[in-house]
């Protein structure tokens, strides 16, 4: 049976071994990082703080969607 400690190694000297692949790992994980900032900033901006400026407002809010009857 292998241990996590031979499998480890195992990936390890494969990583360590790699020329190209080396590479391509630094761009995708490059792509992703600007994928997701990009997405945060753009995507995920809008927020009740960001929304309702007034504390009625934000009561307002929450309560119309807690009392909807879908």
């Amino acid at each position: 049976m292998l241990n996590i400690n031979s499998v480890y190694r195992f990936y390890l000297d494969g990583f360590k071994n790699m020329k190209v692949g080396k590479t391509l790992w630094r761009v995708i994980f490059i792509k992703l990082i600007v994928i997701f900032v990009f997405l945060n900033y753009f995507t995920h901006d809008k927020s009740i703080k960001t929304e309702y400026k007034t504390y009625d407002e934000k009561v307002d809010f929450v309560y119309k969607n807690l009392t909807k009857g879908e």
